[in-house]
């Protein structure tokens, strides 16, 4: 169970560029401008042979002068309920200001771990100015350079000192874990209470080592599984429902410890920018997907047209992947809640799907050689042969040819569509490798 990180402080002092340099990667966009950052925020660090998340808050910010300051109090609130530690960043060129002082204080309230990062210690005459962070009482500030990288060893060293060593689930039994996510008011609590119901036939709940994180148990009408619950549906919390930041956070929790994301949208409003965040995050931990548009008795074209631009609206938003089942129901109503259940387990199974060698290279490859791929410069790419790799989280396949270098993305997705277009592997994600043979 990865532990989860959250970089928190005012903006403009460098917390993109720390995400982008703690998890290797390039995904937040950064400018000067305060404000600049709005989705994408979700990343894995691996330091050191262990791996946490890590949460850059700077991209659910409201950018208006005047409710400004109160949003980031609020997420820096969220930050430290859901979060394991808090890295609170400052900027040592500009020393502290009276928005630093703020979210001190709320940190200092916190039972969590923080550590003070003091950013932008680009050389040595900044380092005298990190004295005057004392006066936050957090303790010593670490001082990094997020643009050159100078100072993130140690603070990763440190970081992983202060973590809570994660411990393996309690329920490692095979049962496969559904997990109902989407924004405030799409009807998750309402769905799991349809599929519980009043007659609670739960055999057991076991909390997670995530913070509260619950698996319901749920083994009805033939089906067996646990329903990851988020934290979200048991209390209502002091931070306001509507805030965006605040459901991705809770999301981010459900989705890293379930095997089937059961996406709810709001059939009144459509697909929305939220939404799609919370997609990204299924989409980067690898977990099938069933999307349940709810509320559909609240629509009043219900004809089969009607239905068909809604699914072309959903999947032309979430391509390139869009091999998943889209589902039309209503909580209140029941209406097809017992069908949500069985396409959830029926994408489980294609999760843990097996194709023989010998049946993938009987139909694989004619379909190459029909469509080979494309040579460069002037050298032809043969792939001899392919399998897939066992014991994998999701279905793996390796191709090898002469010269893997030259297979491009396009291609590759090609050999996806095929595999998808031969064996059943809907609402799950796959890996298609090509190596050298």
């Amino acid at each position: 169970m990865a532990n989860l990180v959250a970089i928190v402080g005012r903006p403009n002092v460098g917390k993109s560029t720390l995400f982008n340099r703690l998890t290797n990667s390039r995904q937040a966009i950064v400018s000067d401008e305060a404000g600049t950052t709005r989705d994408r925020q979700y990343g894995k660090c691996e330091w050191n042979g262990r791996e946490f998340s890590v949460v850059d808050t700077g991209g659910w910010v409201v950018n208006s002068d005047d409710i400004f300051e109160e949003e980031i109090r609020k997420q820096v609130i969220v930050a430290t309920e859901e979060a394991d530690l808090v890295l609170f960043l400052v900027d040592i060129k500009n020393g502290v200001t009276d928005l630093d002082i703020d979210v001190a204080q709320i940190l200092r309230r916190s039972k969590l771990p923080v550590v003070l990062v003091a950013n932008k210690a680009d050389d040595g005459k900044d380092l005298y100015g990190q004295y005057e962070f004392y006066k936050l009482g957090l303790g010593d500030p670490f001082c990094v350079s997020a643009a050159t990288g100078s100072g993130t060893g140690d603070l990763l060293d440190y970081v992983l000192e202060k973590l809570p060593v994660a411990q393996a689930d309690d329920v490692e039994d095979g049962t496969p874990r559904f997990a109902v996510v989407g924004r405030p008011n799409a009807g998750k609590s309402s769905i799991i209470n349809a599929f519980i119901g009043e007659d609670r036939n739960i055999v057991t709940e076991i909390a997670g080592t995530t913070r509260d994180s619950i698996y319901t148990k749920y083994d009805k009408f033939g089906f067996d599984f646990y329903l990851v619950d988020t934290a979200g549906i048991r209390r209502k919390n002091k931070v306001t429902e509507d805030l965006e930041f605040y459901s991705v956070m809770r999301s981010i929790r459900a989705i890293e410890n379930s095997d089937v994301c059961i996406l709810m949208l709001d059939a009144t409003r459509g697909i929305e920018a939220q939404d799609m965040n919370i997609f990204q995050l299924i989409q980067k931990n690898n977990k099938s997907l069933v999307v349940v548009v709810n509320k559909w008795d609240l629509v009043e074209d219900k004809s089969q047209e009607a239905i068909k631009t809604f699914e072309s609206a959903i999947r032309n938003r979430m391509a390139p992947f869009v091999d998943f089942p889209i589902i039309f129901a209503s909580a209140l109503t029941k209406q097809r809640i017992f069908k949500v259940l069985e396409t959830a387990k029926q994408v489980y199974l294609n999760r843990k799907v097996k194709i023989g060698t010998s049946k993938l290279n009987e139909v694989m490859l004619p379909i190459i050689e029909m469509t080979p791929p494309p040579s460069i410069k002037g050298k032809y790419i043969k792939i001899k042969y392919v399998s897939q790799v066992p014991d994998t989280q999701i279905p793996t396949f390796v191709f090898y040819a002469n010269l893997p270098q030259y297979v491009k993305e396009p291609y590759k997705r090609f050999l996806e569509n095929k595999l998808r277009e031969n064996w059943t592997l809907t609402g799950t994600p796959i890996n298609v490798f090509v190596r050298q043979k």
